[in-house]
């Protein structure tokens, strides 16, 4: 099958932008006369990334930084689509549990770490806690304002019919949710990669995090520069793992519906 003329066009072009970047993050500091621990060309970027990767254990930093963004990714996710499906079936317990949700949602979670760190000590936990923190929220809105969005005549179909609460919920209300459930999947993926960085460079002996403040004490710009393409591809890795889950799950449904959710 023959790609699409269109979409070739814009890799060219997505390409051509991604080499001009690189190349004026070679030449433009020194033709600027910026100097290299403010701004590093790339090739010594590049340098220091074969450095770290023989004499850091650079590899052994991302895994665990991946691992914990990972559980609390999973974790959170869970959590947020359990509390969001169980406020959306019971209003009642909504309005009891949401000024509270809504004041925990207006902390700013990253203050969180510091206290976490405190009771748990400098072990993974800490940054899990604030990674299932940061990443339970979109799911739990997502998930609550589509229960909220649901069309009622369904519903009312469903119990024409005899069906039980449950019943209605896996048949009805459950599926109708998933395209919105699987949004702030796409939003919650990227933000545990934040919540885990946040834990790691309040409380860090380990991870990518730790490195951050371990390269930034010796004003090594381009090992900073390292760690940070790192936890891109960490979060862009993520990132994709959810649109490919949501691809297969939500096959069903054209691609722009499904973004739309």
């Amino acid at each position: 099958m023959s790609a699409n003329p269109s979409s070739l066009i814009t890799a060219a072009w997505s390409f051509l932008v991604l080499v001009v970047f690189l190349v004026l993050w070679q030449f433009g500091p020194g033709l600027l006369g910026v100097p290299e621990f403010v701004l590093p060309p790339l090739s010594k970027v590049v340098a220091e990334a074969g450095r770290i990767w023989e004499t850091e254990r650079l590899l052994w930093h991302a895994g665990i930084t991946a691992l914990e963004v990972v559980i609390g990714f999973v974790l959170g996710s869970l959590l947020g689509a359990l509390i969001g499906y169980a406020l959306g079936v019971s209003p009642r317990v909504e309005a009891v549990f949401s000024p509270y949700l809504l004041a925990l949602q207006i902390a700013p979670k990253v203050a969180f770490a510091p206290l976490f760190v405190m009771w748990l000590g400098y072990t993974m936990y800490p940054k899990i806690l604030v990674a299932i923190l940061i990443v339970f929220f979109p799911v739990l809105i997502n998930v609550l304002s589509a229960m909220r969005a649901m069309d009622h005549d369904m519903i009312n179909l469903a119990r024409s019919f005899s069906a039980t609460r449950m019943q209605v919920f896996t048949m009805v209300e459950y599926p109708t949710t998933l395209p919105s459930l699987f949004s702030g999947l796409r939003i919650a993926s990227t933000l545990a990669v934040i919540g885990v960085v946040v834990g790691e460079l309040v409380g860090g002996n380990m991870g990518l995090g730790y490195m951050l403040v371990f390269f930034e004490g010796q004003g090594n710009t381009a090992a900073v520069f390292v760690v940070i393409a790192a936890l891109t591809v960490i979060g862009i890795i993520a990132y994709y793992a959810v649109v490919l889950a949501e691809r297969r799950v939500l096959h069903y449904l054209p691609s722009a519906q499904r973004s739309q959710g």
